[in-house]
């Protein structure tokens, strides 16, 4: 099925450099902290299948390489030959970056000159909170500084992105937080002496409504990464509350990744008219049987509010993965609807284009393809 330059509303930045080795490149194939297990591999998962077929062909090799020649033939061409192949080979023409990851990365504009498309970012309210705090001696030159930074990015962000998930769950009071929770909880905060990493319940529920209030959409991780979180505490329908507190504001939430709870987000996409869902990382992790995946994500959620997008990190890998993992899955539920009769032949690559780019053109305000 023929689709327009995609949109990945959902992604970060890539390595400048390497990883030469493969226990470095193995560990930018999974979501878990460690090695694998030993006598086991992380290129034999989904992801690491998908990057052996849909890679290995864009850097000169035939589908299914080994994992020895693809790394050999990596090194060979080089980070920027390999990272301008792959990103280009995905077909995406808009990256709304996530720049909330420290490293060595790409930054938006040179993510999207490698891979000849757009970019915008998505900035991260914890990042922005933390960095605040990093030079606060009180809480009201905090939440001050805080308030001017929000500001700030919002006069240029595209979206403004949590993982409040990772930092305490999302089972968070649904209200904003009243200046006698606020304070005290800056105080807190900034007298306990761990400003790099924010947690408190009470900040992260400020961040959420601060965001809301600029017109901006707001971002959510849920569902499954790394082990820093509790699956069960990212779960989207603990937002429910919160969904409906924060509505009258106009915010427009997107649920992210969801996996495996991507059909409550698909059920909160159905019945809230402001929340927005995506198919994320879970398509490249699933691999396989992302088609599945996606013809899950299709049961409840409206066609014009599913989002793609990667969540690429580290590597350009992801990003041809999961561009082309889309594509197919898309590809064959719509075709099988088509075939079956149960889609028209005109509706098919109408809504593939609104899942591909259109919604997310128009959520993110960013006009029309070129």
């Amino acid at each position: 099925m023929d689709l327009p330059a995609l949109v990945d509303h959902h992604c970060h930045g890539v390595l400048r450099e390497g990883p030469e080795e493969r226990g470095a490149f193995e560990a930018l194939l999974t979501e878990a902290d460690a090695p694998p297990a030993p006598g086991t591999s992380y290129f034999d998962t989904q992801l690491g299948f998908a990057v052996r077929r849909w890679c290995a062909p864009a850097l000169g090799l035939p589908a299914h390489a080994p994992p020895e020649a693809y790394l050999a033939r990596r090194r060979a061409l080089g980070t920027a030959e390999v990272t301008r192949r792959l990103l280009r080979a995905a077909g995406i023409g808009a990256f709304l970056v996530d720049t909330g990851l420290p490293g060595p990365l790409l930054g938006p504009e040179e993510l999207a000159a490698a891979g000849d498309g757009q970019a915008r970012e998505v900035v991260r309210l914890e990042t922005l909170a933390e960095r605040a705090a990093a030079t606060a001696d009180s809480a009201d030159a905090f939440l001050g500084a805080l308030d001017e930074a929000l500001a700030q990015a919002a006069r240029t962000a595209v979206a403004f992105k949590s993982v409040a998930a990772y930092r305490h769950g999302l089972h968070l009071a649904p209200a904003p937080p009243a200046p006698a929770e606020l304070w005290p909880a800056a105080d807190r905060w900034l007298s306990g002496g761990d400003r790099a990493r924010l947690t408190d319940p009470v900040l992260l529920r400020h961040l959420l409504w601060s965001a809301a209030r600029t017109g901006l959409p707001l971002q959510l991780h849920t569902g499954f990464g790394d082990p820093d979180l509790r699956l069960h505490h990212a779960d989207p329908a603990l937002l429910t509350d919160f969904l409906r507190a924060v509505r009258p504001t106009g915010c427009r939430v997107v649920l992210l990744h969801g996996y495996p709870y991507h059909r409550t987000a698909g059920y909160l996409a159905a019945a809230y008219p402001h929340v927005y869902a995506d198919v994320g990382l879970a398509l490249s992790h699933t691999g396989a049987r992302a088609e599945a995946v996606l013809a899950e994500m299709l049961e409840l959620t409206p066609f014009g509010k599913l989002l793609f997008s990667t969540d690429a990190y580290g590597l350009p890998e992801l990003y041809l993965v999961g561009s082309r993992l889309f594509r197919d899955a898309l590809g064959r539920v719509l075709g099988t609807a088509v075939a079956e009769g149960a889609w028209s032949p005109a509706d098919a690559p109408r809504v593939a284009a609104l899942i591909a780019s259109g919604n997310a053109r128009r959520l993110y305000r960013l006009g029309r393809e070129g």
